[in-house]
């Protein structure tokens, strides 16, 4: 008989169900495989062992004076656990025996093990898994083990994960014990209310709290926590107050709240030589002393907005360490020409205008995007619309710069107070600016550049909010406006912009301490109305336009090397986005992501 060579596939009857394939023994034969066979085979030997039927092991199980007996099949506690196996392979007594005795186990969880063993199938529960797991180690069913680390996972809550844990540092899960750690971190500021977090000894608390991993949206969330963990027990714990403040990143505190504390703390009123130490920090922050604060956590780059044919609504997040971007939550409305800023953790966007061909509403709104949540919320308007507007931050307060309102071109100021949450003028430009550079550095906004409606300009100058006054500074070199401005290491760099005849790709950079521009290298691209940041040090320039069209690309600067690098592609090429640096969102909180046919997302 001779069987033609054909394709894996199934064969089925009503009695029958197997796959089935061509031979290696060759011409003529057939190898069948009964998918069915192992899971029914071990249905029938639970039922063997449910009926005593062919048991050859009585397990006799102690616990606190009370022994429960479970007749079970030894070779099937042996095929699913180490422990059984080497217990009935090797030299052991037990290898032998017919009865064996395990103390010290609960009879109803070793009943549980035995049911997996024979059924692949284990239900835990909240009053039940630490026991169960405990089991599981011990008799080594790697499985179940797995099946209790994943059911604490999904039930990790600010309320519980400390306790979780400590209990898996002390067995020894790693996995479990990681999981929970990064739980802690991403969920800090909830945990700290919980009775569990002021268990913790100085040393735990000290080694949580110089994780950069946490995740934080403000310094005073690490602050705070410390303050009210000594005040559980002030007497007890005052002394360890210094050496937790020395792991806070005072610098980067509000200094608004660091005055406060020092004000008005009880904590502090009892311990000079903290209340010394922050003292001599806030007098740094007044006179501008201020080394760079280190970040908590990963910082991305995120880009609200912008304008392709008409506005977007879209927000994304570029990770420069990955080289990978996050679709993140929609504004709640499209918007481009808006102005964004990072405050206290917080993505802040200011202004801009929703235009279609449908619609052309210029925009007051101040929006708030909060990446531990990953959820929008609004703020109290501008006075004014402000579309094209600059801003920046100085001293924990907003500023939306110029900008204009159909044709009314702004030569406004308004300054946002968080605490307060309103908006109020300052002291006005000395002309109105739209699509300006802004940037703060040293207590003071820098404003570059811009349009009125009839003139481009270059000049520049810069507002003292302890005065209230501007001061003319030096012109730049080119007109600009739609320029980029930041600050890096003292030095303003204005990237790019429109001189009235073309995009420029030209930078140059402005010496404070002088009062002078300097050309830098230029960028690859020519571009305006692109969004630019800072980013560990480095100037990252975002899309934009130029007479090719709307760019995707996103090249980055290095001050030392003073060399431009195409990095990556935006996953829409837009002009008119706001782009700030804040911390990543919590990763709860985000949509799966979709991955291309490469991989990358």
């Amino acid at each position: 008989m001779h069987c033609p060579m054909r394709k894996k596939r199934p064969t089925r009857n009503s009695d029958f169900s197997a796959i089935v394939v061509p031979s290696m023994h060759g011409s003529g034969y057939l190898d069948y495989t009964v998918e069915t066979h192992a899971s029914r085979s071990m249905k029938v030997m639970d039922e063997f062992r449910r009926q005593e039927m062919l048991c050859d092991l009585v397990l006799h199980v102690t616990y606190k004076e009370k022994t429960v007996d479970f007749k079970v099949h030894r070779v099937v506690l042996a095929s699913c656990s180490p422990y059984f196996r080497a217990m009935f392979t090797s030299s052991f007594k037990e290898c032998c025996a017919s009865e064996i005795t395990l103390r010290d186990v609960c009879p109803q969880v070793v009943g549980r093990l035995i049911d997996f063993a024979y059924t692949s199938h284990i239900t835990v529960g909240e009053k039940c898994v630490l026991h169960v797991l405990l089991a599981a180690m011990r008799y080594q069913m790697e499985d179940v083990a797995k099946a209790c680390y994943d059911f604490l996972t999904k039930h990790l809550e600010p309320a519980n994960v400390i306790g979780i844990a400590r209990f898996a540092e002390e067995i020894g899960c790693t996995e479990l014990h990681q999981r929970s750690r990064e739980y802690i971190n991403t969920h800090f500021n909830e945990v700290t209310k919980e009775d569990e977090f002021f268990s913790l000894s100085h040393c735990q608390l000290l080694e949580l709290i110089s994780q950069d991993s946490l995740k934080v949206l403000c310094e005073s969330e690490v602050y705070k926590a410390c303050t009210d963990w000594v005040g559980w027990d002030m007497e007890g714990r005052a002394q360890y107050l210094h050496a937790l403040l020395n792991a806070v990143h005072i610098y980067a505190l509000p200094p608004k709240f660091l005055k406060n504390q020092l004000l008005s703390c009880p904590i502090l009123s009892k311990a000079n030589s903290c209340k010394d130490f922050l003292s001599k920090i806030f007098q740094d922050m007044t006179l501008r002393k201020l080394p760079p604060a280190p970040n908590r956590g990963t910082q991305l780059i995120y880009v609200a907005g912008g304008y392709r044919q008409h506005s977007l609504a879209s927000m994304e997040a570029y990770d420069p360490r990955r080289n990978a971007w996050l679709k993140l939550a929609d504004m709640g409305s499209p918007c481009s020409g808006l102005g964004a800023c990072a405050l206290f953790g917080l993505l802040y966007t200011v202004g801009g205008r929703n235009l279609s061909l449908q619609n052309n509403t210029e925009s007051s709104a101040l929006c708030c995007y909060n990446p531990m949540t990953n959820q929008w919320s609004q703020r109290a308007s501008l006075n004014i619309p402000r579309n094209r507007v600059g801003v920046g931050v100085v001293d924990g307060c907003i500023y939306a710069v110029g900008g204009s309102q159909g044709s009314t071109h702004h030569n406004t100021v308004e300054r946002w107070d968080p605490e307060s949450n309103r908006w109020s003028f300052v002291c006005p430009m000395s002309v109105a600016r739209l699509g300006a550079g802004v940037a703060a550095c040293g207590g003071a906004l820098y404003v570059v550049g811009g349009y009125d409606g009839q003139n481009r300009w270059n000049t520049a100058e810069k507002y003292q909010p302890d005065t209230n006054t501007w001061h003319q500074l030096a012109p730049m070199s080119t007109i600009r406006s739609g320029l980029g401005l930041v600050c890096v290491n003292s030095y303003l760099y204005a990237v790019g912009g429109y001189d009235g005849r073309s995009q420029l790709s030209s930078v140059e950079r402005y010496n404070i301490a002088r009062n002078v521009w300097e050309p830098r290298a230029s960028m690859q691209f020519c571009r305006s109305a692109h969004g630019v940041t800072v980013h560990q040090r480095r100037i990252f320039v975002l899309g934009g336009f130029n007479q090719h069209g709307f760019l995707s690309s996103v090249e980055c600067y290095c001050p030392e090397r003073n060399e431009w690098t195409c990095v990556t592609e935006m996953p829409v090429g837009r002009s008119g986005m706001g782009v700030a640096v804040t911390m990543e969102p919590c990763p709860g909180s985000l949509p799966e992501p979709e991955e291309d046919e490469d991989g990358a997302t």
